[in-house]
């Protein structure tokens, strides 16, 4: 089940009068979105990155501060009471959200922000950022999302099953996004992000 805290009316960019943007990757899990953030972050170094925060254990090879901060239950419930986010939502038995602070921070100073986060998370940031560039990234074909999943080799069948059904359900959604790309070629659908953000 999916749980979102509502972003509080006073979440917006008019602090600034030339504010930067708010530009949301989403998609289903496997498709690639975190492959293409790293490429065009390294590509883009003037592009700011919000790390989101999360309750599930670390991959191998991810860092605490770069990929995630990783905290607990208690703490990330801390976080919701205190309105510390800017969104959140439960995936998979994990919660995950996104600081408010710094992310608004870097809009007013006129920053390009990327968010990725999942799909509830997308649409409440679109509800309080009507100005939110959404990008939505689709597999070439379901069987290509499950078999990248597989090659992961980070979920157990349990786990693979549950993502599969959720992302049946996410792409149904794509349509609500302002672009929808398919990362079947990988440096074409990162050449498309970047027309779309540099154009």
């Amino acid at each position: 089940m999916i749980r979102v805290l509502p972003i509080q009316s006073s979440a917006t960019t008019k602090e600034s009068p030339n504010p930067g943007r708010l530009i949301v990757l989403t998609g289903p899990s496997g498709v690639g979105k975190g492959t293409l953030m790293r490429s065009l972050l390294h590509r883009h170094p003037q592009l700011y990155y919000s790390v989101s925060v999360t309750t599930r254990s670390p991959r191998p090879g991810e860092i605490d501060g770069i990929n995630y901060y990783f905290i607990n239950h208690s703490q990330f419930e801390q976080l919701i009471a205190e309105s510390e986010l800017l969104e959140w939502a439960e995936f998979t038995g994990n919660y995950y959200g996104t600081p408010r602070e710094a992310v608004l921070k870097q809009i007013n100073s006129g920053k390009l922000v990327l968010l990725e986060i999942e799909l509830e998370g997308a649409r409440q940031i679109r509800a309080s950022f009507p100005s939110a560039f959404s990008i939505f990234i689709l597999p070439p074909c379901f069987e290509e999302l499950e078999k990248r999943i597989r090659l992961r080799g980070q979920d157990s069948e349990d786990a693979i099953a549950r993502r599969l059904h959720r992302a049946h359900e996410e792409i149904k959604a794509a349509n609500e996004f302002d672009l929808q790309i398919v990362n079947d070629d990988f440096q074409t659908a990162l050449n498309d992000i970047e027309a779309a953000l540099f154009k």
